[in-house]
């Protein structure tokens, strides 16, 4: 049965073709970065806010609003005080994974450089990508990405979970792999020059090795380091 079509957009490309029709729904600015930051689960409009640098207050609260009459996010309100909701994706904005994805490997192609000044740096932003980088054939464990900054230390978990590749903003334990750095040394390993000297892996390093290549946007390593627990080679 075909999924129910969502309404045509007060400004719609009126062409009949299946590219036009997403990018109906998809194609505003915000939309599919929305999509990107709640791959890992839902999160509060506030919470939108802080990983969203430049929307503006209206700008967010009208995107929702649009996205989930689309069939793209649900909202969920919780009976507390003060009141709380939660956005998070359907069926329909998960399978757009893939192709966030595919954008992001046409832009490490063609438009990848350091950071840029005035550009917020924001390295959840890149790793919620890796449930759609990475197959399930390629994470043959889990991996702890951990960065450092001002003291204080940000955990991610990368996992297999039902057959797809799960990405949750938390420090899940023990994992086969761990890979942590400063944010600098995160930014040297992810821009095109792909220098991972400073950044700290232990555990299964081959492993860790293909997941930071395809958060770079560069081919895997030929060879993992000799010692797991070494600092990564560049």
């Amino acid at each position: 049965m075909m999924p129910q079509v969502p309404p045509p957009k007060r400004h719609p490309y009126d062409q009949w073709s299946p590219d036009a029709r997403a990018l109906d729904l998809v194609g505003d600015k915000w939309s599919l970065l929305i999509v990107r930051d709640l791959s890992a689960g839902p999160r509060r409009f506030v919470e939108l806010q802080r990983v969203l640098p430049g929307i503006s207050t209206e700008q967010l609260r009208s995107r929702l609003n649009r996205m989930v009459a689309d069939g793209l996010l649900t909202r969920q309100r919780f009976r507390e005080v003060p009141p709380r909701v939660e956005y998070g994706l359907t069926e329909r904005a998960k399978e757009l994974m893939p192709v966030l994805a595919a954008l992001a490997k046409w832009g490490y192609d063609w438009a990848w450089s350091p950071p840029r000044s005035g550009e917020a740096i924001d390295l959840g932003a890149i790793f919620r990508l890796i449930p759609g980088l990475l197959s399930p054939q390629d994470l043959s464990g889990s991996i702890t990405l951990a960065v450092r900054w001002n003291g204080e230390q940000t955990s991610y978990t990368v996992l297999e979970a039902d057959g797809e590749i799960a990405f949750l903003e938390r420090d899940e334990g023990q994992t086969t792999a761990q890979i942590a750095g400063t944010t600098s040394a995160w930014i040297r390993a992810l821009s095109p020059e792909h220098d991972r000297r400073e950044l700290e892996i232990s555990g299964d390093a081959e492993l860790a090795g293909r997941l930071i290549a395809a958060l770079a946007g560069a081919p895997a390593p030929a060879q993992a380091p000799a010692a797991a627990g070494a600092t990564a080679a560049a």
